[in-house]
């Protein structure tokens, strides 16, 4: 499929196809690892396998798209931010974090196996990412193109991210909290990731301008935070079967939310809000950013 013709698509199919194409990449990554540790291999399969919404490789994809480059270029970027996330999810699902039962309509990991091969698994999940983005022979770009996407998902995904984000979540579970620490806290443990997904993709192609790459990190920061409102509010109005996830839990643990800051009705204006400034930073774009447009009304239109 040519790259004008990826441009016309619709959304779903758009998204479907993204789908399709990282589940095709990562299953083959995953099962031609060497080495004897099977068990620890289908822990890694199941935790990386069974569905999702896939929304960080989708961004990957669509932000390569926008600045003139190919999906197939786009492949290890995608994978990439696609094992972090998986990797967050098994070790957030662990006792000792969460504690959840079910993640994508499946056991979670430590339910599945065991919460030491869990525990494997999310680090070796996490090192593959790593892996993928450093072997020239998967991802050929200029070895100082490359050097800067590592940096990037590094930091996206350690202490200046990720890691802290959850650290500031698990701290603040029972605590009251503000509006502005609450953000802080999501833009780390959620928006990070997603920012990293949208510039990892642009970068690939090897063509985005630094005006480019900083209009797309606007637009990834404002849909990083949209994302994990609408989290909120689903936590909030949906049920267990649609979400795929135990509803009603951020509440059971008394963590603070947006609706349980705002209400329902100011959290919903609020993802609205950071979806139109997401639109907006992407006034300078073509049409092969549509699919980054849609992308940002759909993750706050999802109901799971």
């Amino acid at each position: 499929m040519s790259t004008s013709t990826v441009d016309q698509l619709p959304l779903d199919a758009f998204m479907n196809l993204c789908r399709e194409r990282v589940q095709r990449v990562l299953k083959t990554q995953l099962e031609t690892l060497p080495g004897p540790a099977t068990r620890l291999r289908d822990a890694m399969l199941h935790a990386s396998l069974l569905g999702g919404k896939r929304v960080r490789p989708v961004l990957a994809y669509a932000s390569a798209q926008a600045v003139g480059g190919t999906l197939e270029a786009a492949d290890m970027a995608a994978c990439a931010t696609e094992l972090v996330h998986c990797y967050s999810l098994v070790h957030d699902d662990l006792p000792a974090m969460d504690d959840d039962d079910l993640r994508r309509g499946k056991p979670t990991v430590h339910i599945a196996f065991d919460e030491a091969t869990a525990i494997l698994a999310g680090d070796a999940l996490q090192a593959l990412a790593f892996r993928l983005l450093s072997d020239p022979t998967l991802h050929p770009a200029a070895p100082v193109t490359s050097l800067r996407m590592i940096n990037l998902l590094a930091a996206a995904a350690g202490f200046e991210g990720m890691v802290s984000g959850q650290s500031i979540d698990f701290e603040a579970t029972g605590r009251s909290v503000s509006l502005q620490d609450l953000q802080t806290m999501h833009s780390l443990k959620t928006g990070a990731l997603i920012s990293a997904s949208v510039l990892l993709g642009a970068l690939t192609t090897e063509k985005a301008t630094d005006m480019q790459l900083s209009a797309l990190g606007r637009y990834a920061e404002c849909i990083g935070l949209a994302f994990q409102v609408q989290d909120d509010i689903l936590d909030v109005v949906s049920d267990t079967a649609t979400l795929g996830k135990t509803q009603g839990a951020d509440q059971a643990m008394n963590k603070p939310t947006y609706v349980s800051l705002l209400g329902l009705d100011a959290a919903r204006s609020k993802a609205q809000d950071l979806c139109d400034s997401a639109l907006a930073a992407l006034t300078g774009f073509d049409g092969r950013a549509d699919a980054l447009r849609q992308i940002a009304r759909y993750i706050v239109e999802r109901q799971h």
